[in-house]
């Protein structure tokens, strides 16, 4: 049995479509980010980082002590190579595989979580328009840019690292099939991201991405009132080197 550590969102999702699409037995254990969840002492011994997702592996690929991982890249590397699935063997595909998936780690994930900052949320926090504007055109001009690179390989692939689906798919399409919210903000449709329309439909219609997607679908429903909403944002956007070395301090000892 695998644990894992969820809330609702497209950094969680990636895990649960992955454990579905490789049938690996698994149970969700709330991490409900916007409680702060993350930063009590159980969690902290598993993700250092302070985030979510993270697994624990009760059957361990080799055998041994329960294991556990964070970093959703990781996670998805190892559920791989644990079922021996969704990742080639041959390095050359391997590696097309593998370059990927850190693409999606490193930019579309960030720049389409910074554009969603700066578009629904700095506009309660940010007094000044103009730095507002500014990063909304930073970080949704980004996004484009990437979706615009996603678009052109699936113009030449039916996925992401090629012939075959893979890890490289899961891992960026609770991402990326917000692509159509981006379209909109600039007064357009799908229509400009033709290709990834495309490939959004079909890895959406594989019946283990439902469900992947469906996963854990109750949690965080309750509406927060303003008081919460307030405690909620100075939660997830003051974190400082103090509040997370206390946090992982006290995790540590328990």
């Amino acid at each position: 049995m695998i644990d894992v550590y969820f809330w609702p969102t497209p950094n969680g999702r990636k895990i649960t479509i992955m454990l579905e699409e490789c049938g690996l037995p698994y149970k969700i254990v709330p991490v409900d980010i916007g409680a702060g969840d993350q930063f009590k002492p159980e969690f902290l011994r598993i993700c250092p980082n302070n985030r979510m997702p993270a697994i624990v592996d009760h059957d361990p690929l080799g055998g041994g002590e329960p294991l556990s991982i964070f970093e959703s890249g990781a996670i998805m590397e190892y559920l791989a190579e644990k079922s021996g699935k969704f990742l080639p063997k041959d390095p050359a595909g391997k590696y097309a595989v593998l370059q990927w998936l850190h693409w999606q780690m490193a930019n579309l994930g960030p720049m389409m979580g910074n554009a969603n900052h700066f578009k629904n949320y700095a506009k309660n926090i940010v007094d000044d328009p103009a730095q507002l504007e500014y990063g909304q055109r930073r970080f949704i001009g980004e996004v484009d840019r990437l979706v615009g690179v996603m678009d052109t390989q699936l113009s030449i692939h039916p996925y992401l690292a090629g012939k075959e689906y893979s890890i490289a798919d899961m891992i960026t399409w609770p991402w990326a099939m917000f692509a159509g919210r981006l379209a909109a903000t600039k007064g357009e449709n799908w229509d400009a991201y033709p290709n990834v329309k495309r490939w959004v439909d079909e890895v959406g219609a594989r019946d283990a991405v439902k469900r992947g997607q469906a996963a854990g679908g109750d949690l965080g429903n309750r509406e927060l009132t303003p008081e919460e909403e307030e405690a909620r944002r100075k939660l997830l956007f003051n974190q400082t080197n103090e509040t997370v070395r206390k946090a992982r301090e006290a995790a540590l000892k328990g």
